[in-house]
């Protein structure tokens, strides 16, 4: 019987790709690039979403050159992506299926910010995995708008519809995205029993990063011996953690992909008031922002 997956829900630039990587060397577990697989319900679907956006396809063909043939290489890519040909009828549940009889009975870990666009894709996740676990990762609003518009600028705020319409013309605004892809994770975690689910500030685990992954990893039922935890400090060993071949190169965040090692951070976390350095007009988190910021324990 294949173990439960770990899906780690949270919008762009929110650790995401560090903290996988750190789960994925777990003994016990195996982190994914983001594979995506929860925006449509077939693989041809999801293909065919991503067919302007190549890069949403290539952690997927990277998992599969790396978990069939061992190494990812433009042949072992070329393999995948016959691989993906093959089963573009079959849904997106049973590739993801497939993908874990391939680890090896470690838990699959998958980060694909994706996830929390829309409920219906949490939804689908839970549908094929009804006993799954999801950790709701948090990062303060202002620290994850200013990274957004750093690594991606406007572009990736656009596609979203991140935009403030009180303004005129509407104001391109990052933490619109922070707080619907939050809201979004709230509503489905409501419909998941309390013992599959856990919050996590990134803040916090990056300051403390052994006691909090012991902490992940005794929550899973999984080892929680030095041992295990020291793995779990490199997730520059992930062989995600790297630039893919030319045919695949992306797979995740970009940031993360140059630089893997872990960053421990001191914890220390923006203020929610004061004005936006990416708002012309001056402008703050909104009302709403800062109580859901607020209720996760940020000030």
């Amino acid at each position: 019987m294949l173990p439960d997956p770990l899906f780690v829900l949270a919008p762009p630039r929110s650790f995401t790709s560090v903290v996988c990587g750190m789960l994925g060397q777990h003994p016990q577990m195996y982190g994914l690039p983001e594979v995506n697989l929860s925006a449509a319900e077939t693989l041809g679907e999801m293909w065919g979403f991503y067919s302007r956006r190549r890069f949403g396809r290539d952690g997927l063909l990277r998992a599969v050159a790396q978990l069939y043939s061992g190494h990812q290489t433009v042949q072992t890519i070329m393999l995948a992506q016959r691989w993906v040909q093959i089963r573009l009828r079959v849904d997106t549940g049973t590739v993801f299926r497939e993908l874990a009889e391939k680890a090896n009975g470690a838990v699959l870990v998958d980060k694909s910010p994706i996830n929390v666009l829309r409920v219906e894709y949490l939804y689908r996740l839970r549908k094929a995995f009804p006993r799954a676990r999801f950790i709701h990762l948090i990062r303060h609003p202002r620290a994850m708008g200013e990274s957004i518009l750093k690594i991606f600028g406007n572009t990736m705020l656009i596609k979203l519809g991140s935009f403030d319409y009180s303004t005129e013309p509407p104001t391109i605004d990052p933490q619109k995205t922070w707080y619907t892809m939050h809201v979004n994770t709230l509503m489905f975690l409501e419909t998941v029993p309390r013992e599959q689910q856990m919050r996590v500030l990134g803040e916090d685990l990056l300051s403390d990063p052994d006691t909090h992954l012991r902490e992940i990893a005794g929550w899973m039922g999984l080892r929680t011996d030095e041992a295990a935890i020291e793995q779990m400090l490199h997730p520059e060993r992930s062989p995600f953690a790297c630039f893919g071949p030319p045919n695949a190169r992306f797979g995740g965040d970009p940031n993360f992909l140059g630089s893997p090692a872990l960053k421990r951070s001191k914890g220390k976390r923006p203020e929610l008031d004061g004005p936006l350095p990416w708002r012309p007009d001056g402008g703050e988190l909104s009302a709403e922002v800062k109580e859901l910021a607020r209720q996760f324990g940020y000030k």
